[in-house]
């Protein structure tokens, strides 16, 4: 290695709606990674261990920068795995493929809806380590509510049930087609009548207290919420010319909580 490598990730929201563990998009904020010469890297480091799954980290140092927020729901260790997989990949001198990446950081993450959008941006549906990008962005533009907790993947993911009824199944396969089908083709309306799930959704509301909050009254402009990932974070969706009208209300009613108002990000991980 001879030069210096930078490389940026972006945040992903997952999970969408009805699209568990297989649709997800990628979001206008980043954590960036540079990598130089004459470093003892730390190997249980989760971006160096990404690192290390395509190609040695020894003799390199690794600066890290987070502005995603950790455990709230918002992909920050699938933006850390595509860091060090990317910045691997470029100081190899090889050519970004993100379903061979993602095949090397899936199992890393555990979750290949997250990595599969902070490797490709936009939005994507992921299945049996493929992706497919369907859309680079969505008709209305997602404003993340991030509050103060934290939780844990693990954690909620465990208190998913085992089994689900038949009526729940057949809301959420029915709503997840309409997902897919409005991201692909764009279409407003068929996207606002996606955003909602009983496979889920009702399982981790309780670590999304945001979630029911917007629902039972939606703030100007906004069409529908959906957990982020395993929560804490909502992301509530509202159409664009009214952004800045939705903001302010969900600031005067979430005073403790960060608003933060996004963009689909088209681009995922790449070097700067």
């Amino acid at each position: 290695m001879t030069d210096t490598v930078r490389v940026r990730a972006p945040a992903t929201t997952a999970n969408i709606g009805p699209g568990f563990d297989c649709a997800a998009a990628a979001l206008d904020l980043w954590n960036e990674l540079v990598v130089t010469e004459g470093g003892e890297p730390d190997p249980a480091h989760l971006g160096i261990r990404a690192y290390g799954l395509v190609a040695d980290p020894s003799g390199l140092a690794f600066d890290f920068t987070t502005a995603i927020p950790r455990e709230r729901g918002l992909g920050s260790s699938a933006s850390i795995i595509a860091l060090g997989l990317a910045a691997a990949t470029f100081v190899s001198g090889d050519e970004l493929d993100p379903e061979r990446l993602l095949a090397r950081g899936g199992p890393l993450e555990g979750h290949s809806d997250n990595l599969a959008a902070a490797l490709a941006g936009g939005v994507c549906l992921t299945w049996d380590g493929h992706i497919a990008r369907i859309a680079e962005t969505l008709p209305f533009t997602p404003i993340a509510v991030v509050p103060k907790s934290r939780v844990r993947t693990a954690e909620a993911r465990a208190s998913l049930p085992d089994q689900v009824p038949h009526r729940a199944a057949a809301f959420t396969a029915a709503h997840a087609a309409l997902l897919g089908a409005g991201s692909a083709t764009g279409d407003p309306k068929l996207f606002a009548a996606a955003l909602a799930d009983e496979l889920h959704e009702p399982y981790r509301a309780a670590n999304a207290p945001a979630l029911a909050q917007v629902r039972s009254e939606l703030p100007t402009g906004a069409v529908g919420a959906t957990i982020s990932g395993s929560g804490p974070t909502v992301i509530v969706w509202a159409d664009p010319a009214q952004v800045d009208a939705c903001v302010r209300e969900l600031e005067s009613r979430f005073g403790d909580a960060g608003v933060l108002p996004l963009a689909i990000s088209p681009r995922g991980v790449h070097r700067v």
